[in-house]
């Protein structure tokens, strides 16, 4: 079967089955995917790049701060050892960070116990895709 030829349509498309246009078409729908993955990927990888260089800085911004708290407890503990005896003085910076690191250790147990793993409104929709394969018309 031929698609009727209108009056200003090259030959070689009035000559084309309609099994051939179906077939064009998924080919390039094929290729139009194909296309939109690369494009995906190659975005994807830019993004990722981005991410990696800015995990980099926090990273390193991290252990900048890490040294000053360490390098500003030392001043606290030769500040204090001006006015006591210097085995004190670390034991008293020394508490201090203990406390606060107790603190941060209980507030961060505790958030912890509030994590959901599950994706709930993932799972939900997974469940309404499985039904509607099994009903399409309900």
């Amino acid at each position: 079967m031929t698609i009727p030829r209108p009056h200003d349509a090259p030959d070689h498309v009035a000559d084309t089955s309609i099994g051939d246009l179906i077939g064009n078409i998924s080919n390039d729908l094929s290729q139009l995917f194909r296309q939109e993955v690369d494009l995906a990927k190659v975005e994807m990888k830019q993004e990722a790049t981005k991410a990696g260089k800015a995990a980099g800085m926090l990273g390193a911004a991290g252990f900048a701060g890490y040294l000053a708290v360490v390098l500003l407890s030392f001043a606290v503990v030769f500040g204090l050892a001006n006015v006591m005896d210097a085995g004190w003085a670390a034991l008293i910076v020394a508490v201090v960070w203990a406390a606060v690191g107790g603190v941060l250790f209980v507030n961060g147990r505790n958030k912890l116990k509030t994590v959901d793993p599950v994706p709930h409104r993932t799972v939900d929709t997974l469940k309404e895709d499985a039904q509607w394969l099994k009903n399409p018309t309900g």
